[in-house]
């Protein structure tokens, strides 16, 4: 088994559910969507899904459901909800932010790399004044291909300027960690109450919580 807690030249993070725990909020705001349409839909069927991309989410909550809207104008409702709930609810993962912040004072570069649209990695960021922790930060709008095709991070690879021998990324879905493990990097994987039907299998490590890892040697 590789070292788990060998230093890297750089740290690429997952958002939702990695760094942050707005899976929870992201599924009941779905949820809350769909009751818009008449229907009660419970809110853990999204664990099922967790991780896949937008149209296979959503269109798991229709199918339940039992409605057909336009993707367009559910995610209206949905960012409604979400919005809110995100500006209320949302927060750092524990040992997060002192993890991260020991990484930046020790020097190395660190990125978000996200298959979430533009308008949710910029309102979580900005909650949570993290902004300024992060060197690169890939959202679902700056790749053609997303999570499990290795895009994104090939891209934050690109823009470090590093091989991906150096770099370790963090993930809490199946497609993100094969996305990680298909681009070349190490990865660890974080587990949380919405993604234990993720394959975790070929992560380096699982982690349910930061202060888990060897802290950077100052």
């Amino acid at each position: 088994m590789k070292d788990a807690m060998k230093e890297y030249q750089a740290y690429l993070f997952d958002l939702d559910g990695t760094l942050v725990n707005s899976e929870p909020l992201k599924a009941q705001a779905l949820s809350m969507a769909c009751k818009d349409y008449g229907v009660t839909v419970d809110q853990n069927i999204y664990k099922a899904v967790m991780g896949e991309n937008w149209e296979t989410v959503t269109g798991y909550f229709f199918q339940h459901a039992g409605i057909s809207p336009s993707l367009s104008e559910f995610n209206l409702h949905f960012r409604t909800y979400y919005e809110a709930l995100l500006s209320d609810q949302v927060s750092l993962n524990s040992g997060a932010l002192r993890y991260i912040e020991s990484l930046r004072a020790a020097g190395k570069p660190c990125a978000i790399v996200s298959s979430a649209a533009s308008w949710m990695v910029e309102q979580i960021l900005e909650d949570l004044a993290i902004n300024h922790l992060f060197d690169v930060v890939i959202t679902q709008e700056d790749v053609s291909k997303h999570k499990p095709d290795p895009q994104a991070y090939t891209l934050a690879l690109h823009q470090l300027a590093l091989p991906a021998t150096a770099a370790v990324v963090f993930e809490d879905s199946s497609a993100g960690v094969l996305a990680g493990i298909q681009s070349g990097c190490d990865v660890i994987a974080f587990a949380h109450d919405f993604n234990g039907q993720n394959d975790f299998s070929q992560a380096l490590q699982v982690i349910q919580n930061y202060d888990d890892l060897m802290p950077v040697q100052l």
